[in-house]
């Protein structure tokens, strides 16, 4: 089993390896990580199987790759180059992708044209609207799984949408909050934050297009009540805190990503169930 995608897909990734770890003996089973991180893989030895996950932000080549230095201020995307990342999915049995959050940097995104490099002085670049670069992503996504897959041998799932929880505003909080200090549920059925419904829409149809069967693991609703279920505070601080984030909180506490163990560990309950239970 192969995760391939972010840093949202990495930690539904760590969920799996530690809810199958705990019930093999210390000496059945293996971590391992690539010298630059792009490929981590938990081993369990007895069953001869593995569970990898493959950093690729937007599937498709980007100046985002390093897994370890990713934060570009201009992001850009290299058209029809999905192979970069793809010849470390060959092979695999069960395939889960994710990538969207990467995408939202604003209305536009910029493709790199041609042959040219990330480093290059002088780029050929054109810019498509969000909605049209994720397109361009599951287009090439889907004929890569098309073309390299094997329906018989190999499931593949797609992750939707994980929310943020940024703005409290949204559920009805004080003004300039946020994650912070949440303790309860959204309890609102209908409640839906600020996640790009367009970029759904796009899913939908690139989707309902495909030649090959892809499983799709809508998350978005059931995790966008979860506003109290984020690292918040707790998460991994890259550099060192200044005085005047200490002293507000709310400043660096972390509404993208999921505490673990947590709700992520119920995204791969819903994975399990639509792996070994498909109807």
């Amino acid at each position: 089993m192969m995760f391939v995608g972010d840093s949202l897909n990495r930690g539904q990734y760590v969920s799996m390896v530690c809810l199958l770890h705990r019930i093999l003996p210390p000496n059945a089973k293996s971590l391992q990580s690539s010298i630059d991180q792009s490929l981590t893989v938990f081993r369990a030895k007895d069953y001869n199987a593995t569970i990898e996950f493959n950093w690729a932000p937007f599937l498709l080549e980007s100046n985002s790759d390093n897994a370890i230095v990713h934060r570009v201020d201009d992001r850009m995307v290299k058209k029809g180059s999905i192979n970069k990342h793809g010849k470390n999915w060959k092979g695999v049995d069960v395939l889960v992708f994710n990538t969207y959050l990467w995408w939202m940097t604003g209305r536009k995104m910029k493709f790199l044209k041609g042959k040219g490099s990330f480093k290059d002085e002088k780029k050929d670049i054109e810019e498509l609207t969000t909605e049209d670069a994720y397109r361009v992503a599951m287009k090439s996504m889907l004929k890569w799984v098309r073309k390299n897959m094997d329906r018989n041998k190999t499931r593949v799932f797609f992750t939707s949408m994980s929310p943020l929880h940024i703005k409290s505003q949204e559920w009805g909080g004080e003004p300039g909050g946020n994650c912070y200090n949440e303790t309860t549920l959204i309890e609102d059925p209908n409640y839906w934050g600020s996640e790009n419904k367009n970029i759904m829409h796009v899913i939908a149809e690139e989707f309902g297009k495909s030649k090959y069967p892809i499983t799709f693991l809508n998350i978005t609703q059931l995790s966008s009540y979860r506003k109290d279920a984020h690292t918040s505070i707790y998460k991994k601080q890259w550099s060192p805190l200044t005085p005047e984030q200490l002293a507000n909180p709310i400043s660096y506490a972390d509404c993208v990503h999921w505490c673990l163990p947590g709700l992520q560990d119920t995204w791969n309950e819903l994975l399990f169930t639509k792996l070994f239970y498909p109807s």
